[in-house]
């Protein structure tokens, strides 16, 4: 969980620029630019600000995710009709896929249990199950999506996780010594700044697929797998 304040940050932010009075940078434009630092992470990359919610579904195929989602991330079982049945793992297919073994997909017979979902990255806020949802008594799904991050507060809590400090730091940074652009030391902060915000996105992405679970454990890695 995130324990990350606006606070914390705000105050490293004041230090580095040597203004801890605000006089030159107020706190409410800090603010401003610690809220576009989340939405920018978030943009680029999806899985920083995520939430695991059992969702209802809608009868018929296409669903949608719920008002603060921004993209689909996964879907991890079916809930029953209630929210509170654990069942079957849903499996991602193509739509392609349902498109050529079954063009009349989205009309087939109806059922509450969810046996394939499709996602278009192109669209994003929807995705499309299988078989069709019945007209009542729909069943429900457990996902996970990305979720738009809201404007921060002066002494809130950012919804980020706390080891994005220093990304969060550096495009606030950015943002402050480009308000000062027309003088060619800041406008080279500013460029600095930004440069070092997006290698610490870069690396982040490579760090977690170094270490995901998933491409490493022994049953998936060859190289990892034990030997007789």
């Amino acid at each position: 969980m995130a324990t990350l304040t606006t606070t914390a940050v705000i105050g490293r932010v004041a230090t580095l620029l040597q203004d801890t009075t605000h006089i030159r940078w107020p706190v409410a434009e800090l603010l401003t630019y610690v809220s576009d630092a989340q939405r920018e992470i978030v943009a680029i990359k999806p899985d920083a600000c995520v939430k695991t919610a059992v969702v209802t579904l809608s009868a018929g195929t296409r669903q949608q995710l719920p008002a603060d989602g921004t993209t689909l991330i996964d879907i991890t079982r079916n809930m029953g009709a209630g929210g509170a049945t654990p069942g079957r793992a849903p499996r991602a297919v193509t739509r392609e896929i349902l498109d050529a073994q079954n063009p009349l997909w989205h009309a087939g017979t109806a059922s509450a249990e969810v046996i394939h979902y499709t996602f278009d990255p192109q669209n994003q806020k929807v995705f499309y199950v299988y078989p069709p949802q019945p007209a009542i008594n729909q069943g429900s799904l457990e996902i996970v999506y990305a979720v738009a991050p809201t404007e921060v507060v002066d002494g809130g809590s950012l919804q980020l996780d706390d080891t994005w400090m220093p990304a969060i730091v550096n495009y606030t940074l950015h943002r402050c010594y480009s308000k000062d652009a027309e003088y060619a030391a800041n406008a080279d902060l500013a460029v600095a700044y930004l440069q070092a915000f997006s290698a610490q996105i870069g690396g982040r992405a490579a760090g977690e697929q170094a270490s995901d679970i998933n491409r490493n454990s022994a049953g998936t890695n060859p190289n990892l797998r034990p030997t007789a």
